[in-house]
């Protein structure tokens, strides 16, 4: 197939386009910058998602598509989360009904279902519109909303919503948590306890692609959402002190109970615009809510519709991530 991934330039985006390489598919890759691990690899589109014009010309003689562009993140204009998560989206579905593509895969996230209750082997339930002040997860319930409704008996769409992606080259999840312990800064909301499911990176790559050829026109994932995770609920706290010792980084977090940290969370919603802050606030109420409660998912609908399961243990991707520190702490001294 001719594939065209969207934000090709993320930690996913580059294990997807390289899946697709390996196997012998045709990819092009729209993305804001140049992937220098892509270039002359494949035909790279750059621009912003939100530009109509742009995305129908990557598209053109694509059969299918993955879209992957998304604004992240926990503060910031909700205007740029909805041209970007709403409008890209659109554009993207848009220009897979004129170009006449099968196939789109759209990856969305598990936020965009959580209440901020408990979820305790629950499956991808209907996104909801109410998030607070988190514009990400109520900008990707409507994108993903779009994405189902979008689904035809021309163009087949499925909606992939990977949950706390994780692995050697991520900035998010490990970089910060290493990042906050080297400075003696990081917090456990209520001790660590809640039980949550994680992705190891190959794993998302591979249920992207699986979907990818699971998807067509009538079949059982198409018009569908499906959350898909290593399924090894552990304790947050069991899989911080495994990222910290992997990276090397000390394991001291202080305790926040839950109930402090939505407290304090909500009033950091308030005050962080007010202050003309745009870098990343210490915690929001979104966060408390994240990190505090347990969420994990039924496994089975992804293994029975989509035929895929997990490549790679936690442990076995904790492992890999310490190889990875591992060697780039020794590329680091060797460049001294």
């Amino acid at each position: 197939m001719r594939v065209l991934v969207t934000g090709a330039s993320s930690l996913i985006g580059v294990g997807v386009v390289t899946r697709l390489l390996e196997r012998g598919d045709d990819v092009v890759t729209f993305q804001r910058r140049d992937v220098e691990a892509l270039s002359g690899v494949v035909d790279q589109h750059l621009g912003d998602i939100a530009d109509a014009a742009a995305v129908s010309a990557a598209a053109k003689g694509c059969d299918a598509v993955v879209h992957l562009a998304a604004k992240v993140g926990v503060v910031g204009d909700r205007r740029d989360y909805i041209a970007t998560n709403v409008g890209g989206t659109r554009n993207v579905l848009d220009a897979a009904t004129s170009e006449g593509i099968g196939k789109v895969v759209h990856v969305s996230s598990p936020s965009v279902a959580h209440d901020g209750t408990p979820i305790i082997g629950g499956g991808a339930d209907p996104a909801i519109g109410a998030h607070g002040a988190a514009w990400y997860p109520e900008t990707k319930a409507q994108a993903e909303r779009l994405a189902l409704a979008a689904n035809s008996s021309t163009t087949a769409v499925t909606v992939i919503r990977p949950h706390l992606v994780w692995g050697p080259g991520d900035t998010q999840l490990v970089g910060r948590i290493a990042e906050r312990a080297a400075a003696g800064r990081l917090a456990l909301v209520g001790g660590g306890v809640a039980l949550v499911d994680t992705t190891y990176i190959d794993n998302a790559t591979a249920a992207l692609v699986a979907a990818l050829d699971a998807v067509a026109p009538g079949a059982r994932c198409a018009g569908r959402s499906y959350v898909v995770a290593n399924g090894e609920p552990r304790p947050i706290r069991e899989l911080v002190e495994g990222i910290c010792a992997a990276a090397g980084v000390p394991f001291e977090p202080r305790d926040v109970p839950l109930s402090i940290a939505r407290r304090a969370g909500s009033i950091i919603d308030r005050v962080w615009p007010r202050l003309g802050r745009d870098d990343e606030p210490p915690l929001t109420r979104f966060l408390a809510d994240q990190l505090g409660t347990a969420h994990w998912f039924d496994p089975r609908p992804a293994r029975e519709d989509l035929g895929w399961s997990p490549e790679v243990s936690i442990d076995d991707g904790l492992r890999e991530l310490a190889r990875w520190f591992d060697r780039a702490g020794r590329s680091t001294n060797d460049a001294r």
